[in-house]
């Protein structure tokens, strides 16, 4: 026997309930299927098969020898399947299972973190792995469900979702400030050391706002870097201005070992996204996503 001889998985699931109903009009009640419908599928399983699988009368729907037969044979081939099928969409309805997730290193310690252990709580059956690191990793070789970046997203295979934002304002510590001066303009930039991210130019653009006023301002300095906490150390021992979050250096201004610059301006803010390699997420990855929309973009 070939493949295509084998008769539809549908089509057998519809016989076994005709045949558990003895009856097309009840069978079509439970399926929620017209009884035409189960008439016409049946009569078109009789027919590939060369035998009758019911005896109809006007009262009631027996079942001949041949279908029963093929009733004792297949009918617990369709209970499997449903079990089967109930079990997988309980494992995606669901929130359980393991999360490997990779995210930049001051966004996991100083945003993500927090947020990671206030929903480890409310998920007991979801286990973690976090690799935190500059670097973008490859979601499908290393098998990453869910990467966390700051910024836009490049990548015609990838699925990103925003999840919120990151405000990020200008700061220095109190000692670069005594000795070259506060900057009372956004212009005035131009003229102090400037810590900013690595690029392809030994300088930078920052792009600054105080309500509907906008400035934007060619900088440099001696330090280009890629990770916001060497930012904020190098900051903090008189090197430069530089842009951070307010909320990550919050101890850091608190203890006085960094002074807000301009405090009326602030940077662009910065996009926190969620990129997948896929539109199909687990239940477990569904809920963390929408928990951390909820919690980043409130």
């Amino acid at each position: 026997m070939q493949m295509s001889d084998l008769v539809n998985f549908q089509d057998m699931a519809l016989f076994v309930e005709v045949a558990r109903q003895g009856s097309f009009s009840r069978a079509s009640a439970h399926l929620a299927v017209p009884a035409a419908t189960l008439s016409r599928r049946i009569g078109a399983m009789e027919r590939a098969f060369g035998v009758r699988l019911f005896v109809r009368s006007t009262r009631r729907v027996e079942l001949s020898e041949a279908g029963r037969r093929y009733f004792e044979r297949c009918a617990h081939l369709v209970d499997e399947a449903r079990l089967a099928q109930e079990a997988l969409r309980e494992v995606a309805e669901r929130p359980g299972g393991h999360l490997r997730l990779s995210m930049p290193v001051d966004l996991g310690v100083h945003v993500l973190g927090p947020l990671l252990a206030e929903f480890a709580r409310l998920y007991p059956g979801i286990s973690f792995e976090l690799d935190l690191s500059p670097r973008h990793a490859d979601l499908l070789g290393e098998h990453v469900d869910i990467a966390l970046r700051l910024g836009g997203v490049k990548g015609d295979q990838l699925v990103a979702r925003r999840l919120g934002w990151v405000e990020q304002a200008l700061f220095a510590a109190p000692a670069y400030l005594d000795a070259r001066g506060r900057p009372a303009a956004p212009s005035e930039l131009a003229g102090h050391d400037c810590i900013h991210l690595t690029g392809p130019q030994r300088q930078a653009r920052w792009c600054l706002r105080n309500g509907e006023a906008a400035a934007d301002v060619t900088v440099s300095g001696r330090f280009a870097v890629n990770n916001h906490g060497l930012m904020q150390v190098l900051a903090e021992r008189g090197l430069g201005v530089a842009a951070l979050t307010p909320a990550l250096v919050r101890e850091a201004i608190q203890s006085g070992r960094l002074s807000r610059v301009l405090p009326l301006w602030s940077m662009a803010r910065l996009p926190i996204h969620a990129v997948t390699h896929s539109r199909l997420l687990s239940a477990g990855a569904r809920a963390l996503l929408d928990f951390l929309a909820r919690r980043l973009d409130g």
